[in-house]
């Protein structure tokens, strides 16, 4: 009995317990957002849905912020340039400075080889973007698709099987080794007069250079690099080498040796768009060369002034891929009162939702179009 008694005791709680699991809230600053995601009985309505992400939390919020971030790029990208500001002593088109804000592009060869290359040939083809920085990858693939398909296939392929049938995987995307031979059937010619043109007329070659002319060679509108030549948007690539267009060079100075590229010269016209900026505009999918290349440029002007980074990887390797966006503010490549904005994700599911929420609403919500249109 004396047991039972104990078990029923109504004594309470201890207060040290109390203060422990109990502990008072200091009140929020009057106007900070609560968590609400989408009300699906409203129906289904994506640009709402979309809208909502930024209450949503997690990564959902930083694509909300993104959006943002990228939309003040717009904003200022739409103030008209003042008379001192237009750019009457450039003579290289491609660097002359366009627009009150400049958009720095950076993406890797994986979104070249994946459906995402279509929603980049949209803003090149448009002017919605001033600069490119992508790998070697992310330049022939484009053209290699120009000349064959890339199929969908599976992660899960046997690599050995694959070789055996000479069948290349990209993830869970099919290249047929034959794409690579009828690129290196179209490319051998344009380099044999890349090099003529070297030693009868002088021409400096470069790496942005060369993929102006080989999107003026291309000839085809479903290229991101057709549209970069004909709008004068520039593309440097300083790892140039580095993929198939680098085999095709190496095969081709075998056969017709003496071509050379400069990389200098590239750093020079890069860097020269940076520090004429009036304000300038990161936008990153990935890392690697083409996030640092454009973030050191922008170091040249003491910062970016909006910067959205898109990629999966952790900073906790001290690699420049995975650095969130505060550690570019510590070298001067992004500006300190700038909102800048990291997701944490997979670029072909959010990059193209990305754009939709910005460039595209932008784009098909004005009437101003480009030449490209008509």
């Amino acid at each position: 009995m004396n047991s039972t008694k104990e078990n029923n005791t109504t004594d309470e709680v201890p207060q040290f317990v109390k203060d422990a699991v109990l502990v008072h809230s200091s009140p929020f600053p009057s106007g900070t957002p609560t968590v609400k995601g989408y009300d699906w009985n409203n129906g289904i309505n994506y640009h709402n849905l979309l809208e909502s992400y930024k209450n949503s939390g997690f990564q959902a919020t930083n694509f909300g912020l993104a959006v943002n971030e990228i939309n003040r790029m717009l904003i200022d990208r739409n103030i008209p340039l003042k008379e001192d500001q237009i750019d009457k002593l450039e003579e290289d088109e491609f660097i002359k400075r366009k627009s009150s804000c400049t958009i720095f592009l950076g993406y890797t060869s994986n979104m070249a080889s994946c459906g995402v290359r279509d929603t980049i040939r949209f803003l090149v083809q448009h002017k919605m973007v001033d600069c490119i920085v992508t790998t070697a990858g992310g330049v022939e693939e484009d053209f290699i698709k120009c000349l064959a398909p890339t199929y969908i296939g599976d992660f899960h392929l046997n690599g050995k099987d694959l070789r055996d049938i000479g069948i290349n995987r990209i993830g869970n995307l099919l290249v047929p080794n034959d794409n690579y031979c009828l690129f290196e059937n179209w490319v051998t010619p344009i380099l044999n007069t890349m090099l003529i043109e070297q030693k009868e007329q002088g021409t400096l070659w470069t790496p942005s250079k060369i993929i102006t002319r080989l999107g003026e060679e291309i000839n085809n509108e479903e290229s991101i690099y057709y549209w970069a030549a004909k709008n004068k948007i520039p593309v440097f690539s300083p790892a140039l080498t580095d993929g198939s267009l680098g085999d095709m060079m190496y095969f081709h100075s075998f056969k017709n040796p003496g071509l050379v590229v400069d990389i200098l010269s590239d750093l020079r016209r890069l860097n020269r768009m940076a520090t004429k900026a009036i304000k300038s505009g990161m936008i990153i999918i990935g890392g690697g060369v083409i996030k640092h290349h454009i973030c050191n440029a922008n170091l040249m002007r003491n910062g970016a002034d909006y910067a959205v980074f898109l990629n999966t990887s952790s900073e906790f390797d001290g690699s420049d891929s995975g650095a969130r966006p505060d550690e570019a503010v510590s070298w001067g490549k992004i500006r300190k009162d700038a909102t800048p904005v990291k997701i944490y994700a997979e670029a072909s599911l959010i990059f193209p939702l990305l754009v939709g929420e910005t460039f595209a609403r932008n784009y098909h919500y004005s009437k101003k179009k480009t030449v490209s249109d008509v």
